[in-house]
């Protein structure tokens, strides 16, 4: 917007930068998980700040989507460490360098989702499984609502109070703590 263009100018006869077809980009990211450096041991945590170098990945992409690789450096060896990204599962995947910590939230959901994949194939196979499976459900589902009953009920018990036994009660208690009170300064007048 702030640039002067005469009127000879022609765009058609700047010459085009002939530039690799992957080159490679600075940037400055953030670590995206935990990670060990194999040469040196040094803990790198999530969100730890470095300047890398970004390349896209030839003939690799998901649906469309390009996918990047990162050269980082650790902060203790200057050990190389690359990672790339994982579009298929919105992770990354750790390529060389360092080996990702243990992460208990990310295992445990990959356990569960292969156990459903392990119940759903067993009952495929097996009809009288698929009905034991649905008849234990049921049976859940109906001590759930039973539960859910009585705890209604005891609930419906503890609200049984109206306001006027609690304005009475208050009475009572202001009229004893009157005459406590009384009595106490006669006590001290004699």
């Amino acid at each position: 917007l702030q640039k002067y263009y005469p009127p000879d100018f022609d765009p058609t006869k700047i010459p085009k930068l002939k530039l690799p077809k992957n080159r490679t980009f600075c940037i400055r990211l953030m670590a995206p998980f935990n990670m060990r450096c194999n040469t040196c041991g040094e803990y790198i945590y999530k969100g730890k700040k470095f300047n890398s170098r970004k390349e896209t990945v030839e003939n690799e992409n998901y649906l469309g989507l390009h996918i990047f690789r990162f050269y980082i450096k650790c902060p203790r060896c200057i050990a190389e460490i690359a990672f790339k990204t994982d579009p298929v599962s919105t992770d990354y995947v750790l390529e060389a360098g360092a080996t990702r910590n243990f992460e208990a939230l990310r295992t445990a959901e990959q356990l569960a989702i292969k156990e459903q994949k392990e119940k759903d194939e067993e009952e495929a196979g097996d009809p009288m499984k698929l009905l034991e499976n649905r008849t234990k459900a049921s049976q859940n589902e109906m001590n759930m609502l039973e539960t859910l009953e009585d705890l209604k009920e005891m609930k419906q018990k503890h609200d049984h109070v109206h306001l006027n036994d609690v304005l009475e009660k208050q009475k009572v208690y202001q009229e004893h703590l009157q005459k406590l009170i009384e009595e106490e300064d006669e006590e001290e007048i004699k």
